[in-house]
């Protein structure tokens, strides 16, 4: 994992608690990655939902675009202790993904997958009711390859690594199935407020 131009500072009275316990403020806004930057051309990009290994609705880039746009502001914080407030996005939320399928959730829990071979496991719950989108664009301008463009996943209140880059589907699952941190010792679950880092935390 890489990380560039972090350096953490104690927040300020009025922010401080939006910081979980452990997390340092920046303002920069650091990158990390399990392994290269893949550069993904908007005419092969697609974006699949799956009911375990079955396909059920895919989406092109324009089409995935012409779904209800909505802006959402939230802080996010990294499990390598660094926070960032008000961070501005927009994207499709995974309520209309849902909508457009005609797709009440099937399954308690979900995998994201990306375009790197990269996978992590959120709960069904912590995506719908608003709280999660797949993002396209970050402070008014195209997601870009470093943040997980062309579209990444947003579940802001986890951990950022459950906001998988470069996503490309989402699959049911029966079970909570671990992704790729999750199988190397993170958490199952990763809220940032109770510090779960790791499995055991």
């Amino acid at each position: 994992m890489a990380t560039r131009g972090f350096t953490g500072r104690r927040p300020a009275p009025e922010v401080a608690d939006r910081i979980p316990p452990g997390q340092s403020l920046t303002e920069d806004f650091p990158v990390l990655s399990a392994g290269p930057t893949p550069r993904i051309s908007l005419r092969d990009w697609s974006f699949t939902l799956k009911i375990g290994p079955g396909p059920l609705k895919r989406w092109t880039w324009a089409e995935f675009n012409a779904l209800p746009q909505t802006k959402m502001t939230r802080d996010i914080h990294c499990v390598t202790k660094w926070s960032k407030l008000g961070t501005p996005w927009v994207g499709v939320l995974i309520d209309d993904v849902l909508a457009e399928a005609g797709l009440e959730p099937p399954t308690p829990y979900a995998l994201a997958h990306s375009y790197d071979g990269y996978s992590t496991n959120v709960p069904v719950a912590d995506l719908i009711g608003g709280k999660a989108m797949i993002a396209t664009h970050y402070e008014g301008k195209p997601l870009t390859p470093d943040h997980g463009g062309p579209a990444r996943l947003l579940v802001p209140h986890l951990y950022f690594w459950k906001s998988a880059k470069w996503i490309n589907g989402l699959q049911f699952t029966e079970r909570d199935e671990p992704g790729f941190w999750e199988l190397r010792g993170y958490h199952i679950y990763g809220d940032p407020w109770r510090e779960q880092r790791f499995t055991g935390d």
